[in-house]
């Protein structure tokens, strides 16, 4: 297993080893105590997700606020375009993105630490997305900013996506910072 450091503090992409022959293939999604070793990954998760969207489809860009999460993702089916935004005006890195490929071919994971906002858009005809989560989902504390905010500037590969009406109603990050004061604590107190 590899891990490659991004350009956004503690957002990691993780290559596993994987182990083909004829019959198929095996790799390990996750052990605690290699994932562990890893400066970055030293997280507890304590709750798995499974989403399925078609092609096209375009989910986010969420966080949560007083209890942040992180995650750790990956498509078991399909291919996705996965982004992590620095959400937080006092980092260095702020309204920077990262965007990855994350595929049923070369299994590669992104760790996404809390504290960033988190979407993807399906670039195959379905796609499986699973996650880890360091906390667990609250709805009450879920948010999100607008996925074509022009000052985030995220190059998505679909021209017309399919978004939810929540994610269509998104703030932009301007906006959202502008009317919410910072959780003590929370999402942007990484």
């Amino acid at each position: 297993m590899r891990v490659e450091e991004t350009i956004l503090p503690g957002v990691v992409v993780v290559r596993p080893d994987v182990f083909e022959d004829d019959r198929g293939f095996l790799l390990e999604t996750y052990s605690k105590e290699r994932y562990d070793g890893f400066r970055a990954l030293g997280y507890d998760f304590v709750q798995d997700n499974h989403s399925r969207s078609r092609r096209g489809v375009l989910r986010g860009l969420h966080f949560q606020e007083r209890e942040p999460q992180g995650k750790l993702v990956r498509v078991s089916r399909g291919r996705v375009f996965d982004v992590a935004v620095d959400i937080d005006p006092a980092s260095s890195t702020f309204r920077q993105h990262v965007g990855v490929i994350l595929d049923d071919a070369d299994h590669v994971q992104l760790f996404i630490p809390p504290g960033y906002a988190h979407g993807f858009c399906v670039l195959s005809e379905v796609a499986d997305f699973e996650y880890k989560c360091t906390s667990h989902y609250r709805r009450d504390d879920s948010r999100g900013v607008l996925w074509n905010d022009p000052s985030i500037a995220i190059p998505w590969p679909v021209a017309d996506p399919i978004v939810s009406a929540a994610d269509a109603r998104n703030p932009s990050l301007d906006e959202y910072l502008a009317g919410n004061d910072p959780a003590p604590g929370g999402v942007l107190a990484r």
